[in-house]
């Protein structure tokens, strides 16, 4: 099954000086179904945080996604860019955001969340690991309008082509990590929760999403063209997949010999 990738400009609105994109979007609308989300989890695991405070974090939320998907972008992926022009940092209209940059800004927000209105840590975690495969799944989607994170040209049976980009038939890579990080992450994670919901392991959902988030993207990894201005390490491993593999340890660890059992 070979297409072409639709003709879709990555602007999807301009009012003046103001540029609605894809991206824009995709983050907008994960905010607002992940909060929704969010809240019916929260009651269907008895209501440990009243609605009021959870429409609080969802600003911590925003703040942390955001910041640390921008400043793990820089410094994971732009370090030279930053090191001769810091303020290149601020320029976000020039697009640029890190899954596990965010991952790290949202943690922190979780922590410091959680320590104010005295909750436990994951508790919290563990519902937000099953709202954020919504959030993955529309900004990959936002990736393959957005002509981004390309695949490797490919001839298998299922290839799509970038004509703005070149007439080689490539792996779908966004569609398969929105199809696996996403769809597939999602319905694993909440068939568990269903399972477990009253058995009081705190902490394992987490732990899950960890794992399996980091098994799909070290894996999908090798079916995605590496950044050309990093290209692989020892001609094998990608940066994303080096930093997955912390993630992958520490869902382990949390699975193994945190998370509470009764």
């Amino acid at each position: 099954m070979n297409f072409i990738q639709p003709s879709i400009d990555p602007i999807l609105l301009t009012i003046g000086f103001l540029e609605l994109r894809w991206y824009s979007l995709a983050y907008i609308f994960g905010f607002i179904i992940g909060s929704i989300a969010l809240k019916r989890l929260n009651k269907i695991s008895g209501q440990i945080i009243d609605d009021k405070k959870l429409d609080s974090f969802f600003i911590w939320a925003v703040l942390g996604v955001i910041l640390g998907g921008r400043i793990g972008y820089v410094f994971f992926y732009q370090i030279n860019l930053f090191t001769n022009n810091p303020y290149y940092i601020f320029e976000i209209w020039n697009g640029g955001m890190s899954f596990h940059g965010g991952l790290i800004g949202l943690i922190i927000s979780i922590y410091f969340f959680t320590k104010k209105i005295n909750i436990s840590f994951f508790y919290l975690s563990d519902l937000i690991c099953l709202v954020a495969p919504i959030g993955i799944f529309l900004g990959r989607i936002a990736n393959f309008i957005n002509t981004e994170l390309i695949g490797r040209p490919t001839d298998f049976f299922i290839s799509v082509v970038y004509p703005s980009i070149d007439n080689l038939h490539r792996h779908p890579s966004q569609l398969y990590e929105a199809l696996f990080e996403g769809i597939i992450l999602f319905i694993i994670l909440n068939i568990y929760f269903l399972k477990y919901n009253n058995s009081n392991r705190v902490g394992s959902t987490s732990g899950l999403f960890l794992i399996i988030y980091s098994v799909f993207r070290i894996f999908l990894e090798f079916l995605r063209e590496p950044d050309t201005h990093i290209g692989l390490y020892f001609n094998f491993i990608s940066i994303g997949q080096i930093l997955s593999l912390p993630l992958l340890l520490f869902g382990i660890f949390i699975l193994g010999f945190y998370a509470t059992k009764k």
